[in-house]
């Protein structure tokens, strides 16, 4: 999800789920030790949110964990799963499957600087590894650090003849192997992730494990992390409200000198299905990333699903 759950990204989806725990984009290790670190790191009210660090070299990884301990994450989480060419050759993601000993000393070395639990994001498996061989990777982990906590892409990823976006629609999908997975560690907990794309199919994952990662269904459903209220017990809110609170958010970064487009990209998919939403998204994609851009683009959209700006925001500075 680089370039897509970016703080901007998170801060839309805290506010239509206050309960959901989000997720960074990708940040590796070069990224925070020798880049912009404030960039990679900060935060726009997102909380609870997890890091997610790319990196291959064990103290790499410690020294970029014990530099985001003062950014406020609820969690580190290493990324095992990226099948990109470009990470790979980095001995980063998904090709350090293949070296599960390497993985522990990570993970070890992480928690040795982190205040928060640290966690791992994986395949199956890599190549022409047998599926099953994912206990024996899991097994290691447990055994030689303290991670308890896996999230599991339920299918393999092919490093040699696919390319990322092939890798998450080509190898199979394993619902299965990740239940049997939690029924063979159960003191550990399980989240699944790959094609889940409702709240519905998260409710039947729920029956078997303790957690369920969305990727691309919520980026370009954004509604459906709405609708993820349902499982804290909460009703879904309307659209109006989601409407309001949204609009909440671009005022105050539009008062703040932000451009609009840096927000109201991640939500050309929020009306999808509605009627009126084609023209919605041309609207907010032909003009958000105007530099004068501002309230009267996203007035002009959202007129054409039928909904209104919020009269807050309608007298507010920005509108």
């Amino acid at each position: 999800m680089m370039r897509w759950t970016t703080p901007q990204c998170r801060l839309l989806h805290r506010r239509l789920c206050p309960e959901a725990r989000l997720y960074s984009e990708m940040v590796t290790t070069g990224a925070i030790l020798d880049g912009d670190t404030r960039r990679c790191l900060k935060h726009l009210s997102d909380t609870p949110c997890a890091l997610q660090l790319g990196g291959g070299d064990p103290t790499e990884l410690a020294r970029a964990t014990a530099v985001a301990q003062s950014y406020g994450y609820d969690e580190i989480n290493l990324n095992v799963g990226c099948p990109s060419a470009r990470v790979r050759n980095k001995r980063i993601g998904a090709c350090l499957m293949n070296d599960a000993a390497l993985v522990a000393r990570a993970l070890k070395a992480m928690q040795a600087e982190s205040e928060v639990p640290v966690t791992i994001k994986h395949r199956l498996g890599v190549d022409h590894q047998d599926e099953r061989e994912v206990f024996d990777f899991v097994d290691r982990i447990v055994n030689e650090s303290e991670c308890r906590v896996f999230i599991v892409h339920a299918r393999k990823a092919w490093l040699d003849g696919l390319n990322p976006k092939q890798n998450r629609t080509a190898p199979p999908l394993d619902y299965e192997l990740v239940y049997e997975i939690k029924r063979r560690f159960p003191a550990c907990v399980v989240v699944i992730n790959g094609g889940i794309s409702s709240i519905a199919q998260c409710r039947i994952h729920l029956q078997q494990l303790d957690g369920v990662m969305l990727g691309r269904a919520a980026y370009r459903q954004p509604r459906c992390i709405a609708e993820a209220a349902t499982l804290f017990g909460r009703a879904v809110p309307s659209p109006e409200a989601i409407v309001n609170r949204i609009s909440e958010v671009l005022c105050e970064a539009l008062d703040n000198g932000e451009r609009l487009g840096g927000y109201t990209r991640h939500l050309l998919g929020l009306f999808q299905g509605r009627p009126g939403a084609r023209s919605y998204r041309r609207i907010l994609g032909e003009q958000m990333r105007d530099s004068d851009a501002g309230m009267d683009v996203w007035r002009a959209a959202l007129a054409e699903v039928g909904m209104v700006l919020p009269e807050a925001a309608e007298t507010s500075r920005c509108g």
